[in-house]
């Protein structure tokens, strides 16, 4: 089916009229990208000769046909072209690349004619994916791209920018509507080809600056962005050994521009930082105030001048966003970062605020310059939500690059945050990214962080839910200003607003803060990091209370999961918080994480599986010995000697085998047998006083009912003498009451505490016709020396009648 499509690709582009082919051009790409497996396949693979060389035909057909296209008089033959080489090269892969430097040199070419803006921006995209696609086979990477790619630099270069003979520099074009294309294209190509870019660093070094300083809004903020990134990725030209210093040096020359703009922008207060740069100190710098601000000369980047406070904070920017672009772009080799003069800049620049008394700003907290019109200075406060805003992006992009390496300075980046959010927290834009940069830090510092670190962040908290609960620039009034405000200016009251005030309020309740989508995410996902990452007791009831508060308003998921976790802790004199767990069932019944915390279903683990078997390993071996040394007689004198640590291999070899499924002890598991009654004394008991002995119950221990009884007195742990153990079989079964004393089997006492001494005996009864007694174990348990798994000594006395009658009862 692949051949008859080729075919009829093949035909159509033959036969249809070249005028024509722009309309077709969509669906003929289609086409051929469907032929993707034959175009892909190696010649001589096939075992059909007479198909391969039919495919082989229709291959070679189509790249003339592409190749006679490309070098079309008409402007329809050329786009036609550049769109369906574009689809074979991605369909075939190596098979196509292998023979496309004619097509490529023919690409190139265009770019040079007066092609349309959209023929011209196909050919590049195409050529850049050429590029890319035979970077993984160095044959090709000989063939096509190094002696291509410097024909390709130049052509996109004079798209943007004219480069005069005399100089080795370039200028921009007037217009220049292929900008963006053609930095994406070096952007994307310069790092994988760094050596044959490197001749033309200094044009295309000339062409980001003047892109970079150029007047605001002149370049669309995608545009300066990417020469951002070509400015940052131009340090991968630089000769060997040499990238390190060359990325260090550019970012501090970003720095020194940043200081020399922020002294014209900031000239309207006095500032009071000093920098930790001695180079960067303030020398008392004459400046004349009589004129507007702005730079004349270039600045250490090579930047041109300014003019104007707005394009002074316009270009402080621009260098903020560089820095961060430093921090954030991946590099092929280790390079310094200069942090300690990035956090120099944030502080000088973070260190001057809007004045929270704007009625009186000389009484506010930063110092103004009386040779300063009021218009500048306002011009200035104005600014300064959108520098600050840059800078804690740079703050965010650190946390994310650096991860716990940035510990020793979050604190710093804390600070420095909030005394911006205190005086300027009115700006959307400014708590959004200071959101974000929050709960990156909560993640690494925030369980260390202590009560007064804490009580630091309640305002942006309280901010943080009016964010997410109110409309966003509408902050909720407390009751207390309200209040306030009702007794003291009763006169401006607006009296409609009592009539209207139902519908007012369900208006506002209806607005969201989905209108600010960003501000609402970032604040959203804060509240659940404040809940994990802050200590629980250091966290003010008031604003936990607000944090639950708004979750449950606004059936956040992550934030109602993270309270029930993390819960309140009870204090002294003070009863304990409620849990929101009803909340969270309610809007979410459906969700794993809801169902795996109401109604858990983990099993109950218990490793002891593994100790039976080595203990009943043993048994085996033991079991002929310990049944030979057991006497017949009716009274058996048994002589123990009780070791200090117990040997596994004593245990009787009555117990539970290997293949009989373990059984949790209960009560129910422990039947009695009607008979083999004994009574343990100190010294040997005449048989005359069997009949008058007390039954106790016994220990059963496995599924076949095995009987023991643990009523030995044991000796002191740690002691080496010898002691003797009476045992009285009687000579008939008695029917004396059952004691309800049992001891229990712990699953979880760990094995090795319990020690086996004694053994069984059968002894014939002397009474006639008695039947003859079953073989019973004697367990005698003894702990460990010094451990506290030690059973206690049981008491064999019955404790009432009522007992004794309630466990016949069950029992039979």
């Amino acid at each position: 089916m692949t051949t008859t499509s080729l075919r009829a690709v093949t035909h159509r582009l033959t036969t249809t009229p070249v005028q024509d082919l722009p309309p077709i051009a969509s669906f003929l790409a289609t086409s051929i990208g469907d032929c993707a497996e034959l175009l892909a396949t190696p010649q001589g693979s096939s075992k059909n000769a007479k198909s391969e060389s039919e495919n082989a035909a229709q291959i070679h057909k189509l790249k003339t046909r592409l190749t006679s296209l490309l070098q079309d008089w008409s402007f329809e033959g050329r786009w036609t072209a550049v769109v369906l080489v574009k689809a074979a090269v991605e369909a075939g892969q190596w098979e196509i690349l292998r023979g496309c430097e004619p097509l490529v040199r023919g690409m190139i070419s265009i770019l040079g004619k007066p092609d349309p803006i959209s023929t011209k921006k196909m050919s590049i995209i195409t050529l850049t994916r050429i590029f890319h696609l035979t970077y993984q086979y160095q044959t090709l990477v000989r063939e096509i791209t190094t002696p291509s790619l410097p024909g390709f630099i130049t052509a996109t270069l004079n798209l943007v920018s004219v480069k005069p003979s005399s100089e080795p520099v370039r200028k921009l074009r007037p217009s220049t509507p292929l900008m963006e294309t053609v930095l994406h294209a070096l952007v994307s190509l310069i790092a994988r080809h760094p050596t044959i870019f490197r001749p033309f660093s200094a044009q295309i070094h000339s062409v980001v600056l003047a892109i970079l300083g150029a007047s605001p809004m002149f370049f669309p903020e995608s545009v300066v962005g990417l020469a951002q990134q070509l400015f940052i990725a131009l340090h991968n030209c630089a000769p060997k050994n040499t990238m390190a210093d060359q990325w260090r040096e550019a970012i501090k020359l970003t720095i020194s521009s940043a200081h020399r703009t922020a002294d014209r922008v900031f000239r309207a207060v006095v500032e009071q930082w000093e920098s930790v740069d001695a180079s960067l100190r303030h020398t008392g710098k004459p400046q004349s105030y009589d004129q507007e601000v702005g730079d004349h000369g270039p600045d250490p980047m090579g930047l041109a001048g300014w003019r104007g406070l707005h394009s002074g904070a316009e270009r402080l920017v621009v260098l903020l966003r560089l820095l961060s672009g430093f921090l954030s772009t991946p590099t092929a080799s280790t390079v310094p970062i200069p942090l300690g003069y990035i956090l120099d800049l944030t502080s000088r620049l973070t260190s001057v605020t809007v004045p929270t008394e704007a009625a009186d700003a000389a009484k506010a907290s930063v110092q103004l310059n009386l040779q300063i019109g009021r218009e500048e200075r306002d011009a200035l406060w104005s600014e300064l939500s959108r520098i600050h805003a840059a800078c804690v992006d740079i703050f965010t992009k650190a946390v994310d690059s650096l991860g716990t390496a940035l510990i020793p300075v979050a604190q710093t980046m804390l600070e420095q945050t909030l005394w911006v959010f205190c005086a300027e927290k009115f700006s959307r834009e400014l708590r959004t990214v200071i959101y974000g940069l929050i709960r990156r830090l909560l993640l690494l510092i925030g369980p260390s962080m202590s009560k007064q670190g804490v009580s630091n962040l309640t305002r942006l908290l309280r901010t943080c839910c009016s964010d997410i609960l109110c409309p966003a620039g509408e902050p909720r009034p407390s009751a207390s200003e309200s209040k306030g405000k009702s007794k003291t200016n009763q006169a401006s009251v607006n009296a409609d607003s009592f009539l209207n005030g139902g519908s007012e309020k369900g208006q506002n309740q209806a607005r969201t803060s989905s209108s600010f989508p960003d501000l609402f995410d970032a604040a959203s996902a804060l509240l659940p990091a404040v809940l994990n990452f802050v200590p629980t007791e250091n966290l003010p009831v008031s604003i936990r209370s607000e944090i639950d508060r708004t979750v449950i308003l606004t059936a956040d998921k992550n934030g109602m999961l993270a309270s029930v976790l993390n819960p309140m802790p009870v204090v002294k004199g003070r009863a304990a918080a409620p849990s929101i767990m009803p909340f969270l069932a309610r809007n979410y019944p459906d969700e794993m994480e809801v169902e795996s915390l109401i109604r858990p279903r983990m099993p109950l683990l218990m490793n002891v599986g593994g100790y039976i078997d080595q203990v009943e390993e043993g048994e085996e071996d033991e079991e002929d010995e310990v049944e030979s040394s057991v006497p017949t007689h009716g009274a058996v004198s048994i002589d123990t000697e009780l070791p200090k640590y117990s040997d596994p291999s004593s245990q009787h070899p009555a117990t539970k085998t290997d293949n009989e499924p373990s059984q949790a002890p209960s009560k129910r598991n422990y039947t009695e047998e009607p008979g083999n009654p004994f009574h343990i004394t100190s010294a040997t008991v005449p048989d005359s006083r069997a009949e008058t002995e007390i039954q106790t119950k016994k220990v059963r221990l496995d599924d076949d009912n095995l009987a023991s009884s643990t009523a030995t007195q044991q000796s002191q742990s740690g002691s080496d003498k010898l002691s003797t153990i009476s045992v009285s079989l009687p000579s008939a079964p008695a029917a004396a009451p059952q004691s309800s004393n049992t001891i229990p089997s712990n699953p979880l006492l760990p094995q090795s505490s319990l020690s086996w001494s004694g053994a069984s005996g059968i002894a014939k009864s002397e009474a006639e016709g008695a039947a003859p007694r079953s073989r019973s174990p004697i367990p005698q348990f003894q702990g460990e020396e010094g451990s506290d798994d030690e059973l206690p000594t049981l008491n064999v006395d019955p404790d009432t009648e009522d007992d004794e009658e309630d466990d016949v009862n069950m029992e039979g």
